[in-house]
């Protein structure tokens, strides 16, 4: 809680409170919610549109009244204990629709891709090309401006709750691509980098692993914090578990805009999967490690994680915190 100078002029206090509470939600939308070209189409069998994207304040305040009022609605009423799994549903909606329109700007990446190989120079062969072209362009500006939504609705969901939103699966990746460019084949190539940067960020790595029941996750954040102060580049690889430590991580890593790398189980490996899982995260040559109290296998990530020289901490379900280093 910030606690305002009282002899200072308090409108002043709360003034430059809020300016610095609203200043990175505000850079963060007007970006997602810039024009990356001129015209858009959302569908090979729709119209061209020539209309300006909404407002990037208009659609930040959208988000906080969208949230904010379904939880003042039934506050104090008897129906305030679904508030949360109402407002879960609001986030998750927009967590769906981004996923969708990734999917739809792949398809259409590919069909540009094609489009490029059976080029022949003629005046069809290039209008095609052109749509197909701002299909993908379209999606993928479409995409960053509801993922950007996603993320400012899982802040507010935070705030009202106390509690990270996290997606169901899959990590939350987003941010704005390339798409300044001229030529086909260029914007496939900035297109497909960046997606390979999204999913394979560079940077020092760090290690996080924990069980799947975990409540405190303050005490996550908290200690992510501390590790993000010391290494600002920071890429977090998890063990991708859709629930407990790891879902705690993914929504830090979001609120934090600090990328994930997500290590799911073989399971054509067995009882082995978890084991192997381990020992890829060790080959990434981590810098740093966070292991919340789980299963063995977190036990077995913090020995090897010692042997290797890596400096480790240990979080455990009492609340004690002791240096596995």
């Amino acid at each position: 809680m910030t606690n305002f100078n009282r002899t200072a002029p308090l409108l002043a206090d709360i003034a430059a409170h809020f300016a610095e509470e609203t200043q990175a939600p505000a850079e963060t939308f007007a970006s997602a919610f810039t024009e990356t070209i001129d015209q858009v189409r959302m569908g090979r069998a729709e119209e061209v549109v020539t209309a300006d994207m909404p407002g990037a304040m208009d659609a930040q305040l959208a988000v906080e009244l969208i949230v904010t009022t379904l939880f003042d609605l039934l506050r104090d009423t008897r129906l305030e204990t679904i508030a949360e799994r109402l407002a879960w549903g609001l986030v998750h909606s927009f967590h769906k629709v981004a996923g969708q329109l990734d999917d739809e700007a792949d398809r259409a990446g590919c069909q540009v891709r094609d489009l490029i190989r059976s080029a022949d120079g003629s005046e069809i062969g290039t209008v095609a090309l052109e749509e197909a072209q701002m299909l993908c362009q379209s999606l993928d500006e479409a995409r960053d401006a509801v993922a950007c939504m996603r993320d400012h609705a899982a802040q507010m969901f935070h705030a009202e709750t106390g509690r990270p939103w996290s997606s169901p699966r899959a990590t939350l990746v987003s941010g704005k691509r390339t798409a300044s460019v001229i030529a086909a084949t260029d914007y496939l190539a900035a297109r497909r980098q960046r997606r390979i940067d999204e999913h394979a960020p560079q940077g020092p790595v760090v290690v996080f692993s924990g069980g799947q029941v975990w409540e405190d996750y303050a005490q996550i954040w908290e200690r992510l914090d501390q590790i993000r102060a010391r290494i600002p580049a920071m890429v977090l690889a998890t063990t991708a578990q859709d629930k407990g430590c790891d879902a705690i991580a993914a929504a830090w890593a979001a609120r934090s805009a600090v990328k994930v790398i997500a290590f799911t189980l073989d399971r054509r490996l067995g009882n082995r999967a978890g084991f192997a899982r381990n020992e890829q995260l060790l080959k990434l040559r981590p810098v740093e490690a966070l292991v919340c109290e789980g299963a063995g296998l977190q036990s077995h990530l913090a020995r090897a994680l010692r042997a290797a020289g890596v400096p480790a901490h240990c979080l455990t379900l009492a609340g004690q915190r002791r240096a596995v280093a």
